[in-house]
């Protein structure tokens, strides 16, 4: 297991963006992260599942054309910039990592492949 620590949360207006950032200790990455958001008395969501090695996300459709995902290998640190927010993207987000060898794509959404998890920090959208 690896500690993540989540940064980048905060208040922002329905349209603007945030970007939020997953600090990864133990001096690489995992064979897989990814980013989760839950909002209260919803079920956990998966939103982007990243294959570190070749840097490739796998978007969920609620997020696809609206968050990006990037990744600086040196600072084992992955980024994910949020635009056009809306405020069903209020939620705590988490970051995760597993390293199981091999994930299929559509299965990188799912929170039983990931066995560290960062404490979350929390993105408020308002009209």
């Amino acid at each position: 297991q690896v500690d993540l620590v989540e940064s980048g949360g905060g208040s922002v207006q329905a349209g603007g963006s945030l970007t939020l950032s997953c600090k990864a200790s133990g001096g690489t990455f995992a064979n897989y992260m990814g980013w989760f958001r839950q909002a209260p008395g919803k079920e956990r969501e998966g939103i982007v599942g990243i294959h570190t090695r070749s840097g490739i996300p796998y978007y969920s459709d609620s997020v696809t054309g609206r968050f990006t995902h990037s990744q600086d290998n040196a600072k084992n640190t992955i980024f994910l910039q949020m635009t056009s927010l809306k405020l069903e993207d209020s939620a705590m987000y988490y970051c995760a990592a597993g390293d199981m060898a091999f994930i299929p794509r559509d299965q990188r959404l799912t929170a039983r492949f990931y066995d560290s998890w960062g404490q979350g920090t929390q993105v408020t959208v308002s009209s």
